[in-house]
């Protein structure tokens, strides 16, 4: 069985980079050829949107044309690292009509998500878990060739909905599958773990998801909180130099961000970064 593990990763962010690295020992370990996108194939016009939108999410279509070289697509968010214990998600999820992805709507609530985009596009009849509706995070999402999700996607419907909608291709994709019925399920959280479950024992995951903050105090430290962990969980596979190279990047462009933020010199705020900012 032929099998890939996708992304999108575009320029040189130190934090992709590191995210990269954990895809291809993870891809090695199941027999999975790794595809990069790092450039973008799937044009839409963003114009006032009403929320937060950016034309790379519809770069996820590009599942559904990989399906017909592979039996399997893994589609793994830049912003995840898959730590070096993670076991094998192709084997844990075997069927291949299904598509698998985790129900972030146990734990938040996305009923105003699901309304917008059935206001948008029309009504189905959406699936609830527990009194909530069941809406996947689009961040990881392991898809097989007989799976009907990403052949009834469309980029025409990504453009209806992107100006308009929050979260415009996750709630568009979950909208897909509820409307044309096609088989679904939730990974256990160990393989889409985000700090909506807290901290305590998230480096034990399998898929670590950096969304939002990602573990750190703000959005600012989440690639030195990310190249923290990968150097953790990768000292002795990745080399030395890499790890060093990759963290000193993280900590420069964090720092280019603080001196642009605060009006003090910049090696007072350099002093002060050292001290209170783990890295």
């Amino acid at each position: 069985m032929k099998k890939a593990i996708f992304t999108l990763a575009i320029g040189d962010n130190p934090m992709y980079q590191a995210a990269i690295l954990s895809f291809q020992h993870y891809a090695d370990k199941v027999g999975a050829d790794l595809i990069i996108s790092d450039s973008l194939h799937y044009p839409i016009n963003i114009q006032d949107p009403k929320f937060n939108a950016s034309a790379a999410w519809t770069e996820k279509l590009r599942i559904g044309e990989l399906q017909q070289q592979y039996d399997r697509v893994l589609y793994v968010d830049a912003d995840v690292l898959i730590t070096p214990h993670a076991r094998n998600v192709f084997e844990l999820y075997p069927d291949l009509e299904t598509a698998y992805w985790f129900d972030e709507g146990v734990i938040q609530e996305r009923a105003e998500d699901v309304a917008m985009i059935c206001e948008t596009l029309g009504q189905v009849n959406w699936a609830k878990n527990n009194n909530r509706p069941v809406y996947y995070n689009a961040g990881i999402i392991l898809t097989s060739r007989q799976c009907e999700l990403f052949k009834k996607t469309k980029l025409e419907d990504l453009q209806k909905v992107c100006n308009v909608i929050t979260h415009y291709d996750q709630s568009y994709f979950n909208y897909t599958l509820h409307r044309h019925k096609i088989k679904h399920s939730s990974f256990d959280k160990a393989f889409n773990r985000m700090d909506m479950f807290g901290q305590e024992g998230y480096l034990d995951a399998d898929f670590i998801h950096y969304a939002g903050k990602g573990y750190a105090k703000n959005n600012r430290r989440r690639d030195i909180q990310f190249l923290k962990d990968f150097a953790q969980l990768y000292t002795g596979i990745i080399s030395e130099e890499d790890i060093k190279r990759l963290k000193a990047q993280a900590w420069q462009q964090y720092l280019n961000k603080i001196y642009k933020k605060y009006p003090l010199p910049n090696f007072l705020l350099k002093v002060l970064c050292e001290r209170n900012v783990p890295h």
